[in-house]
């Protein structure tokens, strides 16, 4: 007898193509859509940025959503529940998005002032996101099977429930799904009272006598889970993947389920933001014609011989941009170009625009984030450079290999559980991998990728060994479904 459809709450405080800064908001479009697909009543909840255009992403009101009153502390602000919708050919998913003047609309940034850097107030912003989010379950009488919670912004949504909706949410189960063990939304003490939960509640939702909605995600979620295996086991181990948090992640189970990515927005063969469609079986063809559209936009040498080695990512430590900037002016004596697309710390940024000043035939930097530019680097280059200092689990490198991009990554979370590096001996293998975060292993293992990119029959087969791995959402979406349904057979926390 087939099992019945579940009902699911996906919330974030990013979700593609409403509001997007890193990979939490494409895991927020393709884990529903997934999951909307296995059949079952799937809808999402974020916010409404004030750079979220409402007649572009067609957000509408609902009646009996609007105007309200949320409680922060002592004060009011009133909430305006609209709907939308997020969709592929195949099946579509509605959205409710929380509007407040004073906490989003006003803003343009997502979590800080995109001209200062500035944080916002993002205590109160994301307490008023989670209470709307509740509220808006009991003005709609939905108490959906699964409330899936993603980042520490939605941390607070199971203690309201729990602690202040108990009987209502009685049959409801909650998910809170780590993507970032570092980024735990930390605020002082005097931001408790904000929350108005129950003083005794508060040391449920503190670590280090600090508001840390992280842990009140962990605290109150009857399944934890984060972004791949391996990134599972190093938040329990390491203080800095951590986030100084090693210790207590030890005191949860926490399942390690790897990331997918939307195979329509990213395939070679039908990528609407690239002219020249190739795939496994064309990939030779495909990518001279989009490696000469790039050369071309960022006007570099159309030099045949010479391998594009990219990377996107924003700009700082975690993601090796330190790393990278160290390794440049050893790479750029080899005869390859290179082309870094991200926006994020400004020293980082300065440094690499006056490498590529001195290197304008070699070395060509965009900063900021340019969706249709990743795309046509994705479907150009030839290598994809990926240096991590940690990485929860990383989309990147699995765009790079559906896009024939060989990768060369750090060997640390979800990098080590899809790249495995090449064996010339067997022709397995994806990749290039090297272990210790320094520059002179790094340069090694590009240095390896190109020693091998002179070899054309080798290089044909890491490419087809990348383009042919299945990384869809769909084995991922059941193990989410697998989770939800075992949760559902046990008593709430």
């Amino acid at each position: 007898m087939p099992e019945r459809p579940l009902s699911i709450l996906f919330v974030s405080s990013e979700v593609y193509p409403f509001a997007k800064t890193g990979g939490l908001a494409d895991v927020s479009h393709a884990l529903p859509i997934a999951l909307r697909e296995l059949g079952h009543d799937v809808r999402v909840m974020l916010p409404k940025y004030g750079n979220v255009s409402e007649r572009r992403n067609r957000i509408h009101e609902i009646n009996r959503l609007k105007e309200v009153p949320i409680a922060i502390g002592d004060t009011v602000e009133l909430a305006t529940i609209k709907s939308s919708s997020m969709q592929n050919p195949r099946t579509k998913v509605q959205a409710y998005v929380t509007t407040n003047f004073t906490y989003f609309d006003s803003k343009k940034g997502l979590y800080a002032d995109p001209i200062t850097g500035e944080p916002y107030n993002n205590d109160e912003r994301f307490i008023f996101f989670d209470r709307s989010v509740v509220t808006t379950c009991l003005l709609l009488g939905w108490f959906p099977d699964i409330i899936h919670c993603n980042a520490w912004q939605t941390g607070l949504i199971g203690a309201y429930i729990r602690t202040m909706h108990a009987k209502e949410f009685a049959r409801t189960r909650l998910v809170f799904t780590i993507h970032n063990a570092a980024d735990q939304g930390v605020f002082p003490a005097a931001s408790l009272d904000k929350t108005g939960l129950p003083s005794h509640v508060y040391p449920r939702v503190t670590h280090a006598k600090q508001l840390n909605f992280t842990k009140a995600g962990l605290e109150f979620a009857d399944a934890i889970t984060t972004v791949s295996p391996t990134y599972a086991k190093e938040i329990t181990k390491d203080k800095l993947i951590g986030g100084g948090m090693h210790t207590v992640f030890r005191n949860y189970t926490i399942h390690g389920i790897l990331n997918g990515i939307d195979t329509y927005h990213w395939n070679p063969a039908t990528d609407p933001f690239i002219r020249h469609h190739f795939d496994s079986s064309s990939w030779k063809e495909g990518k001279a014609l989009n490696k000469k559209a790039l050369r071309d936009r960022l006007r570099l040498p159309q030099d045949e011989k010479a391998p594009v080695l990219a990377t996107i990512a924003r700009l700082g430590e975690a993601k090796g941009i330190p790393l990278l900037i160290e390794a440049l002016p050893a790479l750029l004596q080899e005869n390859v170009q290179v082309v870094v697309l991200g926006e994020g710390d400004p020293s980082l940024a300065n440094t690499l625009e006056k490498l590529a000043s001195r290197h304008p035939s070699k070395l060509a930097v965009v900063l900021g984030f340019d969706d249709e530019l990743a795309h046509l680097i994705e479907a150009g280059a030839d290598m994809y450079l990926m240096p991590s200092l940690y990485e929860p689990c990383g989309l990147n490198q699995m765009y790079s290999m559906a896009y024939g991009t060989i990768p060369i990554v750090r060997a640390t979370g979800g990098l080590i559980d899809t790249v495995a590096e090449f064996n010339p001996q067997t022709r397995k293998g994806t990749g290039f991998v090297f272990r210790d975060y320094k520059a002179e292993d790094f340069l090694a293992a590009i240095r390896r990728a190109l020693a091998l990119y002179k070899k054309p029959t080798y290089w044909a087969a890491v490419v087809q060994n990348a383009m042919s791995q299945d990384f869809s959402w769909t084995n991922s979406a059941r193990r989410y479904e697998a989770i939800y349904r075992e949760i559902l057979a046990t008593t709430a926390r």
